[in-house]
């Protein structure tokens, strides 16, 4: 594109929609993300009454679901990515055939990881941490925890299919069920309330169970029972297409690829940090805790975004799109700079909420919430831009492959360099977080240059020559 036609394009889209679009997908989806997160928060503020071998236990044993979140959001951002555009075009028919296809690969993935973390939870574990007693209560939580896998995965793929379709709140309305269940059973069954027997960490890992079992029940209903939108029936997902399963894998492979990437990064974090003992282990999961707080708002937005991106490059409206794009920027960036002022004003109130974990403990706490407070600035803006404008608007390769680089090229050998010359925690902590900063300045040459913009979907005619398989 020529620079004249750059200058054309306007800082700020005048296109109200946009905002309101923005607005509408973003609640929901940001307040789901916050209630899920307030599930794991949950079982993190009151295990911690139990001392810092019990949060690091939990925290170890949750290194699993978070491997397990990141392929689930791969499916889901192939969902979403495939099925927005289609929404655009107006072809329900493919679209629930890309939910079909999604759900067959999720609940097998979730299948596979619960065979495995039941039959050996110690080893699992071990892999993160030599500390007995971590490896002690992470294994008792992993063992119950697991079983939630299957449930999770099939709840989060009819979600994206919901959002990609622009219904939103039921999302929502699906977390808050589990948060009132999870917290309730949390409650119940770590101390010992109401007759039950107080389990611990156990307990912790059953209201979890529960609580997914929960959620699941209540977005089946939803999808087979109420929705109008797509009309779903169970039937359906029996159903699959060859071209399109072509498709999700084509283009949903370096999606699941690039968050099997990212999920392998943050396993890699905890063994990292994970051989500077279990206060660092403690401080890691209050810290990241904290990021999760802020991650929750700017992945809801940015999650809009691709939605809103999906649609309307699959409704080939291409000159609106970098309207967008240009807003999306700006956007992101104000939100970026904010988060990390809060982060920064907060970080010692937040800390001080898990009481049980010792003074060495909040200190290296503190340190690290201070790196999150710069760190998330570039977290907003990458990705708004990566996730929400790049992956969305169908050069998917480009962020699996930008992934790859920064992970396994930059992040991990240097944080592993620092740990071995003995740095202090705070900089190897810093070193795993730094490629949040560093893809702000691939993000801003990628968007500018405008050729992301990729029309993924078919003509149902030619789908409807393709097999069913």
């Amino acid at each position: 594109m020529d620079k004249t036609a750059a200058k054309r394009i306007p800082l700020l889209t005048r296109d109200r929609s946009f905002y309101l679009s923005l607005v509408t997908l973003a609640l929901p989806v940001a307040l789901q993300n916050l209630i899920t997160f307030a599930v794991t928060f949950a079982d993190n503020l009151m295990v911690s009454s139990l001392g810092d071998s019990a949060v690091s236990g939990v925290y170890m044993g949750g290194q699993l679901q978070t491997f397990l979140q990141m392929f689930s959001a791969g499916v889901e951002g192939a969902i979403l990515v495939l099925a927005a555009q289609y929404w655009g075009k107006g072809d329900r028919e493919s679209i629930k055939r890309i939910i079909a296809i999604g759900i067959h690969f999720s609940f097998l993935f979730g299948a596979v990881l619960t065979a495995v973390c039941a039959s050996l939870p110690k080893p699992v574990i071990g892999i993160f941490t030599r500390d007995p007693e971590v490896m002690e209560q992470g294994a008792v939580y992993l063992r119950t925890v697991c079983f939630s896998y299957i449930f999770f995965c099939v709840t989060q793929a009819l979600i994206a299919a919901m959002r990609s379709v622009e219904a939103a709140n039921i999302g929502m309305i699906v977390s808050a069920i589990s948060l009132v269940i999870n917290i309730g059973l949390n409650y119940a069954l770590i101390f010992g309330k109401f007759g039950l027997p107080a389990l611990g960490v156990r307990g912790a890992a059953t209201a979890t169970l529960v609580s997914r079992i929960a959620e699941t029940a209540v977005i089946a209903f939803y999808v087979f029972r109420v929705d109008r939108r797509l009309r779903l029936k169970a039937r359906d997902l029996l159903k699959t297409d060859a071209l399109l399963r072509k498709d999700f894998i084509r283009y949903g492979l370096p999606i699941v690829g690039g968050n099997v990437v990212w999920s392998v990064n943050l396993m890699c974090n905890s063994i990292i940090l994970g051989r500077l003992g279990k206060s660092v282990i403690a401080a890691a999961s209050v810290a990241n805790n904290m990021n999760s707080l802020a991650y929750v708002s700017i992945t809801g937005m940015a999650s809009a975004v691709g939605i809103i991106t999906g649609k309307t490059v699959g409704a080939g409206k291409t000159e609106k799109m970098k309207e967008y794009a240009r807003t999306t920027q700006l956007i992101f960036f104000c939100v970026g700079l904010l988060t990390g002022t809060g982060l920064a004003l907060l970080r010692r109130p937040f800390i001080s909420l898990f009481s049980g974990i010792t003074e060495e403990a909040a200190g290296f706490a503190l340190q690290f919430c201070t790196v999150l407070s710069v760190t998330i600035i570039g977290t907003s803006y990458q990705m708004a831009c990566l996730f929400g404008l790049v992956k969305s608007g169908g050069d998917i390769s480009f962020v699996f492959k930008n992934d790859m680089i920064f992970v396994f090229g930059v992040v991990l050998p240097s944080a592993a360099v620092a740990l071995y010359l003995g740095a202090p925690a705070w900089l190897v902590f810093a070193l795993l977080k730094s490629d949040q900063i560093l893809k702000c300045f691939v993000a801003v040459f990628k968007i500018n240059s405008f050729n992301w913009m990729k029309n993924l979907t078919r003509e149902r005619k030619e789908e409807a020559q393709s097999s069913a398989g």
